[in-house]
Protein backbone atom coordinates (compact mmCIF):
# COMPACT_ATOMS: atom_id res chain seq x y z
CA UNK A 1 0.00 0.00 0.00
CA UNK A 2 0.95 3.16 -0.86
CA UNK A 3 2.10 5.93 1.91
CA UNK A 4 -0.58 8.05 0.82
CA UNK A 5 -3.35 5.50 0.68
CA UNK A 6 -1.72 4.57 4.49
CA UNK A 7 -2.32 7.98 5.15
CA UNK A 8 -5.97 7.98 4.11
CA UNK A 9 -6.70 5.05 5.67
CA UNK A 10 -5.57 6.82 8.94
CA UNK A 11 -7.53 9.29 8.76
CA UNK A 12 -10.68 6.97 7.83
CA UNK A 13 -9.55 5.20 10.93
CA UNK A 14 -10.08 8.41 13.09
CA UNK A 15 -13.06 9.10 12.05
CA UNK A 16 -14.74 6.06 12.87
CA UNK A 17 -13.16 6.28 16.21
CA UNK A 18 -14.58 9.43 16.54
CA UNK A 19 -18.24 8.30 15.31
CA UNK A 20 -18.09 5.50 17.89
CA UNK A 21 -17.44 8.14 20.77
CA UNK A 22 -20.22 10.48 20.04
CA UNK A 23 -22.47 7.73 19.52
CA UNK A 24 -21.34 6.84 23.37
CA UNK A 25 -21.50 9.86 24.34
CA UNK A 26 -25.11 10.78 23.02
CA UNK A 27 -26.65 7.11 23.62
CA UNK A 28 -24.67 6.16 26.64
CA UNK A 29 -22.98 3.15 24.89
CA UNK A 30 -21.16 2.64 21.58
CA UNK A 31 -21.14 0.54 18.44
CA UNK A 32 -19.69 -3.02 18.54
CA UNK A 33 -17.96 -1.90 15.34
CA UNK A 34 -17.84 1.10 13.39
CA UNK A 35 -15.88 1.47 9.88
CA UNK A 36 -15.65 4.46 7.57
CA UNK A 37 -15.21 4.24 3.55
CA UNK A 38 -14.65 6.70 1.04
CA UNK A 39 -14.86 7.28 -2.60
CA UNK A 40 -16.48 9.38 -5.34
CA UNK A 41 -18.18 12.41 -3.18
CA UNK A 42 -18.97 10.06 -0.49
CA UNK A 43 -17.94 9.05 2.99
CA UNK A 44 -19.88 5.94 4.36
CA UNK A 45 -19.71 5.12 7.87
CA UNK A 46 -21.26 1.58 8.40
CA UNK A 47 -22.48 1.05 12.03
CA UNK A 48 -22.70 -2.35 13.57
CA UNK A 49 -24.36 -3.67 16.93
CA UNK A 50 -25.80 -0.59 18.39
CA UNK A 51 -28.81 -0.77 20.17
CA UNK A 52 -29.10 1.19 23.78
CA UNK A 53 -31.38 -0.91 26.21
CA UNK A 54 -34.12 1.24 26.44
CA UNK A 55 -34.50 0.87 22.45
CA UNK A 56 -34.59 -2.95 22.91
CA UNK A 57 -37.40 -2.73 25.36
CA UNK A 58 -39.13 -0.18 22.84
CA UNK A 59 -38.71 -2.35 19.78
CA UNK A 60 -39.68 -5.73 21.51
CA UNK A 61 -43.25 -3.86 22.09
CA UNK A 62 -43.59 -2.52 18.30
CA UNK A 63 -42.40 1.15 18.87
CA UNK A 64 -39.93 1.13 16.41
CA UNK A 65 -41.61 4.48 15.12
CA UNK A 66 -40.30 6.15 18.34
CA UNK A 67 -37.16 4.62 18.34
CA UNK A 68 -36.41 5.95 14.55
CA UNK A 69 -37.36 9.37 15.76
CA UNK A 70 -35.78 9.42 19.05
CA UNK A 71 -32.20 8.46 17.00
CA UNK A 72 -32.82 10.76 14.32
CA UNK A 73 -32.91 13.34 16.68
CA UNK A 74 -29.58 12.68 18.52
CA UNK A 75 -28.00 11.49 15.50
CA UNK A 76 -28.77 14.94 13.97
CA UNK A 77 -27.45 16.32 16.58
CA UNK A 78 -24.06 14.85 16.05
CA UNK A 79 -23.45 16.22 12.44
CA UNK A 80 -22.60 19.51 12.93
CA UNK A 81 -19.39 18.20 15.21
CA UNK A 82 -19.10 15.10 13.14
CA UNK A 83 -19.03 17.84 9.75
CA UNK A 84 -15.83 19.77 10.96
CA UNK A 85 -14.20 16.56 11.97
CA UNK A 86 -14.88 14.80 8.50
CA UNK A 87 -13.72 18.28 7.09
CA UNK A 88 -10.40 18.51 8.71
CA UNK A 89 -9.47 15.33 8.37
CA UNK A 90 -10.14 14.82 4.57
CA UNK A 91 -9.37 18.59 4.10
CA UNK A 92 -13.28 18.10 1.66
CA UNK A 93 -16.19 20.46 2.86
CA UNK A 94 -19.17 18.20 3.81
CA UNK A 95 -22.11 19.22 1.72
CA UNK A 96 -25.04 17.34 3.65
CA UNK A 97 -25.78 14.06 5.65
CA UNK A 98 -27.90 11.23 4.96
CA UNK A 99 -28.41 8.15 8.10
CA UNK A 100 -30.61 5.20 8.46
CA UNK A 101 -30.89 1.98 10.55
CA UNK A 102 -32.07 -1.58 10.05
CA UNK A 103 -33.31 -2.80 13.25
CA UNK A 104 -33.66 -6.26 12.48
CA UNK A 105 -30.00 -6.40 11.48
CA UNK A 106 -29.00 -3.59 14.23
CA UNK A 107 -26.75 -1.82 11.70
CA UNK A 108 -27.02 1.52 10.33
CA UNK A 109 -25.30 3.80 8.23
CA UNK A 110 -24.27 7.68 8.32
CA UNK A 111 -23.32 9.31 4.91
CA UNK A 112 -21.47 12.34 4.25
CA UNK A 113 -21.74 13.95 0.38
CA UNK A 114 -19.09 16.59 -0.35
CA UNK A 115 -19.78 19.09 -2.93
CA UNK A 116 -16.90 17.76 -4.90
CA UNK A 117 -14.99 14.90 -5.93
CA UNK A 118 -12.59 13.78 -3.16
CA UNK A 119 -9.00 14.01 -4.35
CA UNK A 120 -7.95 10.42 -3.25
CA UNK A 121 -11.14 8.54 -4.89
CA UNK A 122 -8.39 6.88 -7.08
CA UNK A 123 -7.08 5.01 -4.00
CA UNK A 124 -10.31 2.89 -3.03
CA UNK A 125 -11.21 -0.62 -4.28
CA UNK A 126 -12.41 -1.19 -7.33
CA UNK A 127 -16.24 -1.40 -8.27
CA UNK A 128 -18.37 -4.40 -8.17
CA UNK A 129 -20.20 -2.92 -11.36
CA UNK A 130 -18.05 -3.79 -13.60
CA UNK A 131 -19.20 -2.92 -17.39
CA UNK A 132 -21.16 -0.35 -18.72
CA UNK A 133 -23.99 -2.62 -19.24
CA UNK A 134 -23.78 -3.35 -15.83
CA UNK A 135 -24.67 -0.26 -14.44
CA UNK A 136 -27.23 0.73 -16.96
CA UNK A 137 -28.95 -2.07 -16.00
CA UNK A 138 -28.60 -1.63 -12.17
CA UNK A 139 -30.01 2.20 -12.96
CA UNK A 140 -32.68 0.76 -14.65
CA UNK A 141 -34.01 -1.45 -11.78
CA UNK A 142 -33.69 1.82 -9.30
CA UNK A 143 -35.78 3.58 -11.55
CA UNK A 144 -38.52 0.90 -12.11
CA UNK A 145 -38.49 0.22 -8.08
CA UNK A 146 -38.69 4.20 -7.73
CA UNK A 147 -41.08 4.74 -10.53
CA UNK A 148 -43.42 1.46 -8.98
CA UNK A 149 -43.85 3.13 -5.07
CA UNK A 150 -43.35 6.89 -6.43
CA UNK A 151 -42.01 8.36 -10.18
CA UNK A 152 -38.94 7.78 -12.10
CA UNK A 153 -36.24 10.10 -10.77
CA UNK A 154 -35.23 13.21 -13.23
CA UNK A 155 -31.01 12.07 -12.19
CA UNK A 156 -29.88 9.09 -11.12
CA UNK A 157 -25.86 9.07 -9.57
CA UNK A 158 -24.46 5.20 -8.65
CA UNK A 159 -21.45 5.33 -7.21
CA UNK A 160 -19.51 1.90 -5.96
CA UNK A 161 -17.55 3.07 -2.69
CA UNK A 162 -16.29 -0.62 -2.12
CA UNK A 163 -16.86 -4.15 -3.82
CA UNK A 164 -19.70 -4.56 -0.88
CA UNK A 165 -21.13 -1.03 -0.77
CA UNK A 166 -23.14 0.95 -3.77
CA UNK A 167 -24.55 4.58 -2.83
CA UNK A 168 -27.32 5.77 -5.44
CA UNK A 169 -28.19 9.43 -5.19
CA UNK A 170 -31.59 10.18 -6.62
CA UNK A 171 -33.01 13.93 -7.85
CA UNK A 172 -36.16 14.78 -8.73
CA UNK A 173 -38.31 12.05 -6.46
CA UNK A 174 -41.05 14.29 -5.33
CA UNK A 175 -44.56 13.61 -6.35
CA UNK A 176 -46.76 16.65 -6.05
CA UNK A 177 -49.12 14.78 -2.78
CA UNK A 178 -45.47 14.41 -1.25
CA UNK A 179 -44.91 17.87 -1.67
CA UNK A 180 -48.69 18.85 -0.62
CA UNK A 181 -48.03 16.83 2.69
CA UNK A 182 -44.38 18.16 3.27
CA UNK A 183 -45.84 21.77 2.96
CA UNK A 184 -48.76 21.09 5.73
CA UNK A 185 -45.96 19.72 7.82
CA UNK A 186 -46.25 15.36 7.79
CA UNK A 187 -42.21 15.12 7.18
CA UNK A 188 -42.27 12.55 9.84
CA UNK A 189 -44.89 10.65 9.02
CA UNK A 190 -44.07 10.72 5.30
CA UNK A 191 -40.42 10.01 5.62
CA UNK A 192 -41.70 6.73 7.79
CA UNK A 193 -44.06 5.33 5.21
CA UNK A 194 -41.37 5.86 2.30
CA UNK A 195 -38.39 4.00 4.57
CA UNK A 196 -40.71 1.08 4.69
CA UNK A 197 -41.87 0.72 1.57
CA UNK A 198 -39.31 1.17 -0.37
CA UNK A 199 -36.65 -0.94 1.49
CA UNK A 200 -39.01 -3.58 0.92
CA UNK A 201 -39.02 -3.02 -2.93
CA UNK A 202 -35.18 -2.32 -2.86
CA UNK A 203 -34.27 -5.12 -0.77
CA UNK A 204 -36.30 -7.96 -2.33
CA UNK A 205 -35.23 -7.16 -6.65
CA UNK A 206 -33.08 -10.24 -7.36
CA UNK A 207 -31.16 -7.79 -9.98
CA UNK A 208 -29.29 -5.81 -7.55
CA UNK A 209 -27.77 -9.22 -5.77
CA UNK A 210 -26.83 -10.32 -9.01
CA UNK A 211 -25.20 -7.40 -10.52
CA UNK A 212 -23.51 -7.16 -7.50
CA UNK A 213 -22.12 -10.77 -7.26
CA UNK A 214 -23.57 -11.28 -4.07
CA UNK A 215 -26.68 -10.78 -1.80
CA UNK A 216 -27.80 -8.14 0.08
CA UNK A 217 -27.56 -7.78 3.77
CA UNK A 218 -28.79 -4.37 4.28
CA UNK A 219 -30.46 -1.42 2.46
CA UNK A 220 -30.86 2.34 3.97
CA UNK A 221 -32.40 5.11 2.35
CA UNK A 222 -33.43 8.74 3.25
CA UNK A 223 -34.11 12.00 1.80
CA UNK A 224 -33.58 15.15 1.67
CA UNK A 225 -36.90 16.81 0.92
CA UNK A 226 -35.81 20.15 0.64
CA UNK A 227 -33.72 19.82 -2.06
CA UNK A 228 -36.05 16.65 -3.91
CA UNK A 229 -33.41 13.70 -3.54
CA UNK A 230 -32.62 10.94 -1.70
CA UNK A 231 -30.23 8.36 -0.93
CA UNK A 232 -29.63 4.37 -1.69
CA UNK A 233 -27.20 2.81 0.03
CA UNK A 234 -27.10 -0.82 -1.14
CA UNK A 235 -24.64 -3.13 1.27
CA UNK A 236 -23.55 -6.61 0.63
CA UNK A 237 -22.93 -9.39 2.81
Amino acid sequence: MKRADMMIQEELKKISSYVSKLLRQKFGRGPEACFASAGSRFLVITIRGFLSPMEEVLLQHNKEDSVDTTRSIIVSSMLPELKGVISVSLGVEVDRFYHDWNYSNNAGVVIAVFGKELPFARTVDLPPLRTAMDVEAFREEVNRISGYVQKVPEGVDIHAITPKLVVVLRVGILIPIEKALLGRGFDRELRIAKDRLEKEHFQQSPVFARLLGGPLENVFVDWNFLNDEGIVCFQLK
